[in-house]
Order: structure tokens, then C-alpha cells, then sequence
């Protein structure tokens, strides 16, 4: 009983919070510098809040009952802002599953061998220091140049690249939580004469949990973004980054429209955020010491 009303708790905190934002974000609008405030002459400190550059919030809400497009027979800009993000939810779920994999399998390794972790951990790191916009061609390069026995599509290279993000934090996450359980833990099953295998299923995986979670949060929001910005590098149509480019177009004439497929990668990131807390839920007899990010 008092665990769901924890959770019921996390639940109306995080709803108030989104609230408390929306009306800041309004207030703002209403009462902010329409130039902004500026440190000095170049230096923006706070944003803009004429009509071009900030809308208020219930504009954005009334462009989701409008049509999407001056096509006769258009969809509303909801049921557009919907599909794209199902669309760029579907590859980010791919993309997470393949980062989230190759990340276990790295911290495996690495948790397995000294030398393999000085030898790779370095090289994870400074994957993440690649500019993601300049490889995302690359990869559609790659894939398309390649012999895979199938026919590589621009959505398997935003896919590698929503990997590509998400497979960090799980690395270094999965790494910390196998090498977490205490010495005289390891030299217990060492005595019994445990293998390591053994000491993996019933010692280290169990030990990781309160680390990998938190990992796996940032791997799905990683992924997310991963997709929305490789959709605009790639070009790839159907899902909300391409969205984002072309309603950017009207910002001058509607500066509303332009957030409502923003909305629809915040709501996105929201259910991947969603699907790990579900399976959180499941692994909560390991959660006792859940390590804060």
C-alpha cells in the first residue's frame, strides 16, 4: 500500500511539474522583454518573448485541431504530429534494443577482462565525442554500400544511429553495476569454488540492477534524440524530425505550428522514460539501493 502511494506520489509531482513549466513558460510570454535581456551586447541571458520567437502554450494546443497541411482533405496537425510519432518511436525502439544489447555486451567483456576495459573504455568514450550530424550520412553511406543480403533503408541507418547514442550510458552503467558487489562477496563464491559464469547469474547481474536501470533511462532518451536528428540529417521522412524541418518553414507566418511536433518528441520521450519505469517495476526486489543520476 505505501509503495503505490509512492508511486501515486512521483506520479502527481512529475504531472504538477509539468504544470508549474506551462505556466512559467506563459507568465514569461506575457510579462518577459520581447528583445530578451542581454549580458553585455551579444550575450542572450534570457530568451525572447515577442509573438515570433515564443507562443503562448494554448496556441500550440489550438494548431493540433487544425489541419496539418492547405491540402484539401489534410489531416489534423494532431493525428500527423501522432503518426510521425509512432514513426520515430518505432526506430528509436529499435535502435535502444541494439544499443542496449552491444552496450551488455561491452560491459561483459570489459567486467570480464582488466585489459579489455583499458583497451575499449577509452574508445566508448570518445565515440560520444563524434558530432552526430556529420556521422549520420556516413552511416546511410556505409549501409548502402555494403552487401547485408537485404536491402539496407534509410531507416536502418537512423536506427544505428539511435544505437549509437543509446549504447553508451548502458556500457558504463552495466561496467559500474558488475564491478559494484563487495570483495568479501567475490571472495565468498571464489571459496565455494563458484565459476565466474555462476557468479555472473546469481552475484553480478542481481548487484547491477540499481545501476543499469538508471543507464537504461538515458540510453531510451538517447535514442530518442539520436532519431530525431539522424531523421533530419538522413532526410528520412514520416517521422518528426523531418516534421520539425518543414513546419519550420511557417514559423514567420504561424510561429505556433513549429512547436506542436516538439510536443510529440517531448510525448515520445515520455513513453520510452515509461516503458523502462514499467520494467523497473519488474526488476524492484534488486532496486533496494538505486543508484541516483
Amino acid at each position: 500500500m505505501m509503495a503505490a502511494l509512492g508511486r501515486l506520489r512521483a506520479v502527481v509531482v512529475g504531472l504538477l511539474g509539468v504544470a508549474l513549466a506551462l505556466v512559467v513558460w506563459d507568465l514569461y510570454k506575457a510579462f518577459g522583454p520581447e528583445d530578451g535581456w542581454k549580458l553585455g551586447e551579444r550575450t542572450l541571458v534570457l530568451p525572447r518573448a515577442s509573438d515570433l520567437a515564443m507562443p503562448h502554450t494554448w496556441e500550440v494546443y489550438q494548431r493540433f485541431g487544425e489541419p496539418s497541411s492547405p491540402v484539401p482533405d489534410a489531416p489534423s496537425t494532431a493525428r500527423a504530429v501522432f503518426d510521425a510519432s509512432v514513426f520515430t518511436l518505432e526506430i528509436a525502439t529499435r535502435g535502444w534494443v541494439i544499443g542496449v544489447v552491444v552496450g551488455l555486451l561491452l560491459a561483459l567483456l570489459m567486467s570480464r577482462f582488466r585489459l579489455a576495459e583499458s583497451a575499449l573504455l577509452p574508445w566508448v568514450v570518445l565515440s560520444q565525442t563524434v558530432p552526430l550530424i556529420a556521422i549520420a550520412p556516413l552511416v546511410k553511406r556505409w549501409g548502402n554500400g555494403i552487401d547485408l543480403g537485404f536491402t539496407w533503408t534509410d531507416e536502418h541507418s537512423v536506427a544505428v544511429i539511435a544505437a549509437y547514442l543509446a549504447f553508451f550510458p548502458v556500457a558504463v552503467g552495466a561496467l559500474r553495476g558488475l564491478k559494484s558487489p563487495q570483495r568479501t562477496h567475490l571472495d565468498l563464491m571464489h571459496t565455494y569454488g563458484v565459476g565466474w559464469w555462476r557468479t555472473l547469474l546469481t552475484l553480478r547481474l542481481p548487484a547491477s540492477v540499481p545501476f543499469l536501470l538508471p543507464a537504461l533511462r538515458l540510453g531510451a532518451a538517447a535514442a530518442v534524440i539520436g532519431t530525431v536528428v539522424a531523421e533530419v540529417s538522413i532526410g528520412l521522412r514520416g517521422g518528426l524530425g523531418r516534421m520539425i524541418v518543414e513546419y519550420a518553414q511557417t514559423a514567420s507566418s504561424d510561429p505556433a505550428k513549429p512547436w506542436a511536433p516538439i510536443v510529440g518528441a517531448v510525448a515520445v520521450g515520455f513513453v520510452a522514460a515509461g516503458v523502462v519505469a514499467l520494467l523497473g517495476l519488474l526488476l524492484r526486489p534488486y532496486r533496494t539501493a538505486e543508484t541516483a543520476r
